[in-house]
């Protein structure tokens, strides 16, 4: 049972599964020489921790011994997926956005290891409950990449009575820049002409969040 992680999580359970054997599964198959526990084993014991390894990139995941391409693809589908379950726990609780606490609460998990700045339009309905979001940017944040079309474009296609811009800043600093500001209010008055309300402006930067509502930006 002990080299067989999927009739033991069948069995008891994959609560019951060790880090390794969990990443076992992902891998299914082992190497000449290794088996596919003993890779495992060697890739958690080379980043201590599950968290630390869904940072690396697919390039670096592949400096592990017995991890190519496709098991690396694997990996990074599947710490994509975790970030995603933990963040749209909170989103399909169909709960009303009251707050910047809110969103803080539903988008940190999915933004806050990012290593680009990704700009996001979170529409939301007549009762501010979230339609859907969708990722219009991926770079640096400037009145260049991030334009009022492609922003709106996604408010009309899903009916949005409200929208709430949202970017991450992978330094770490919340505070919103010159350009972030520029920006917002350039959105903001493109939405007052097409009457769909700009809600806010959220900035993530880890764990950390900035409203530019709150901080009397717009």
């Amino acid at each position: 049972m002990e080299d067989r992680p999927r009739e033991k999580l069948l069995l008891k359970g994959p609560q019951n599964l060790t880090d390794a054997e969990l990443i076992a599964i992902l891998l299914r198959t082992g190497t000449k020489g290794k088996s596919v526990l003993e890779i495992a084993q060697n890739f958690i014991n080379r980043y201590n921790n599950l968290a630390v390894a869904a940072m690396q990139s697919a390039k670096t995941l592949t400096q592990s011994v017995g991890i190519g391409e496709d098991k690396a693809a694997t990996l990074l589908a599947a710490f994509e997926l975790s970030k995603r379950v933990e963040s749209q726990k909170k989103w399909f609780s169909t709960k009303k956005i009251s707050s910047p606490e809110d969103i803080a609460e539903i988008f940190i998990p999915l933004l806050r290891d990012e290593v680009k700045e990704k700009f996001i339009v979170i529409c939301l309905n007549s009762a501010n409950k979230i339609i859907k979001y969708e990722t219009v940017s991926i770079g640096n944040l400037n009145s260049s990449i991030v334009h009022p079309r492609e922003v709106f474009k996604v408010a009309i296609e899903n009916n949005s009575a409200n929208i709430i811009l949202l970017h991450n800043h992978p330094s770490g600093n919340s505070e919103p820049s010159k350009e972030d500001v520029e920006v917002t209010k350039k959105l903001v008055n493109a939405g007052k002409i097409m009457d769909i309300n700009v809600y806010d402006h959220i900035i993530i930067a880890g764990n950390s969040f900035k409203s530019l509502v709150v901080e009397k930006i717009i």
